[in-house]
């Protein structure tokens, strides 16, 4: 067993993805609108729009939506989920779980996990990596994972243009009930300070010089690369890729420097309808390839979160893809469901405005 096959993780028994589902807000911010109010309309915006959370959306409401999709996707009874865990940066509440009013909305019983999970825009990654440990272990039969957030931006920061809303969950289960079955997984951390947002303080910090090379790149390529020596791939063997799009340059780079073709990468790669949605942008990006995926392909997702780490899956499509529901909402019918607003509109739904 070579060091690579050592550190990956397989559970005891194949897990798989039993049923998934995203939401998106209507909602979408222009990047040029973020330019008109602050650099007079000059320079390119990194993303041609963000999705942004309606006035009464937050973490928790629009993480039933996407639980209900997958819930419905995977046609089970919600009271046999053994879990429900919500990865997200901007959790309504600072002493109050997201998941357990998630949990109780969704239907879920009392007798179920409930947790909220942090590590930047990996911590719906995260939560799948655990609950891929307690299926796989037999302690569970079905655990709901989800991946969350709101748009956080300071005013005119760069973030600002690409701080989008939405998200993804995913049911996991036995790999015989899963439309994709994971092969094998791969997490790779280090103490990399290129983001951050201390308690009490309302918008997150960067630091510029650390946010390619040293951090998104290093860990993106490092979780990548080493997930693939162990399962002795190389990109050619991939159908599709998923990477985490803080914006659409960066998962290009990321896939190039790997091998990937950007016919590979382009189903999920939804930067520039959505923006960077944080701790649902890998997830979100998976549930449109698994949208148009067929039987026998074979998904690389690479999640990368800020501090600094990434989680890495290789996942192959099961027949059963082509046994889920035909009427039910797809990520692609979220993105085409669309309604324009102008900064104004933007500042009131997102709460800019303190007194």
């Amino acid at each position: 067993m070579t060091a690579d096959q050592f550190r990956m993780m397989r559970p005891d028994r194949a897990v798989g993805i039993v049923g998934y589902g995203a939401y998106i807000p209507r909602y979408r911010l222009p990047g040029s609108e973020i330019a008109r109010v602050w650099t007079d309309g000059l320079g390119a915006a990194p993303v041609r729009e963000k999705a942004v959370a309606g006035a009464d959306e937050d973490v928790v409401t629009m993480s039933i939506e996407a639980g209900r999709n997958a819930i419905a996707c995977a046609g089970i009874d919600p009271q046999r989920i053994r879990a429900v865990w919500v990865g997200s940066e901007s959790h309504p509440y600072a002493v109050k779980p997201t998941s357990t009013i998630v949990a109780e909305s969704l239907g879920a019983s009392a007798d179920v996990l409930a947790a909220d999970w942090e590590f930047a825009c990996k911590a719906g990654t995260e939560a799948v990596q655990a609950s891929l440990g307690l299926v796989g272990s037999g302690m569970a039969e079905y655990m709901l994972s989800i991946g969350m957030d709101t748009a956080q931006g300071r005013p005119g920061d760069a973030l600002e243009y690409t701080a989008g809303s939405g998200g993804a969950a995913i049911i996991l289960g036995p790999a015989e009930e899963s439309c994709a079955v994971y092969q094998g997984s791969y997490s790779f951390v280090t103490d990399t300070p290129d983001f951050w947002r201390r308690a009490g303080e309302e918008y997150p910090s960067h630091g510029d010089r650390f946010t390619g090379e040293p951090a998104y790149f290093a860990h993106t390529i490092a979780a990548a690369s080493n997930l693939m020596a162990a399962m002795n791939t190389e990109a050619s063997d991939y159908d599709f890729a998923v990477f985490h799009q803080p914006n659409v340059k960066f998962p290009a780079r990321a896939a190039k420097m790997l091998g990937f073709s950007p016919d590979q990468i382009g189903v999920g790669l939804l930067a520039n309808e959505i923006g960077n949605v944080y701790s649902g942008s890998c997830m979100i990006g998976l549930t449109a390839v698994l949208d148009q995926a067929q039987p026998g392909d074979r998904i690389l997702m690479v999640s990368y979160g800020s501090g600094a780490g990434s989680d890495a899956f290789d996942l192959k499509v099961s027949e059963r893809i082509i046994e889920l529901p035909r009427e039910r909402r797809t990520t692609a019918d979220y993105i085409a469901r669309r309604r324009e607003i102008d900064y104004g509109l933007y500042v009131r739904f997102r709460h800019k405005l303190k007194e």
